[in-house]
């Protein structure tokens, strides 16, 4: 079954990996980093940069420009406005883990 962690047992699963290299560590000083964390990446990508997170993967933002679509209820044309949003591309050692198997040389 999936679960959904919120932001303090994520907190807390960050700080148990930690704890051994530092224990100090509280989880006042974990949630600190996560909030810094987001932050950083939501000002870099609003910027226009793209953010690799070695190991995990790559944040780039994607602009889509306007277009025509189709309502579905009336068949008739309509305009789709131009939209900002960020890609997610995972990297391969963090795929290969999803997919319980070793990474692939050759991609």
């Amino acid at each position: 079954m999936t679960k959904r962690l919120n932001k303090q047992e994520l907190i807390d699963a960050v700080k148990t990996q930690v704890a051994e290299k530092r224990p100090g560590l509280n989880k006042a000083d974990v949630e600190a980093v996560l909030d810094a964390l987001g932050e950083t990446l939501r000002n870099e990508l609003a910027e226009g940069n793209i953010v690799p997170f070695t190991g995990f993967g790559i944040f780039e933002p994607k602009e889509t420009a306007e277009r025509t679509g189709c309502n579905p209820q009336s068949g008739e044309p309509i305009t789709i406005a131009a939209s900002k949003s960020v890609r997610f591309k995972l990297a391969a050692p963090f795929k290969a883990q999803l997919n319980g198997g070793k990474e692939d040389a050759s991609a």
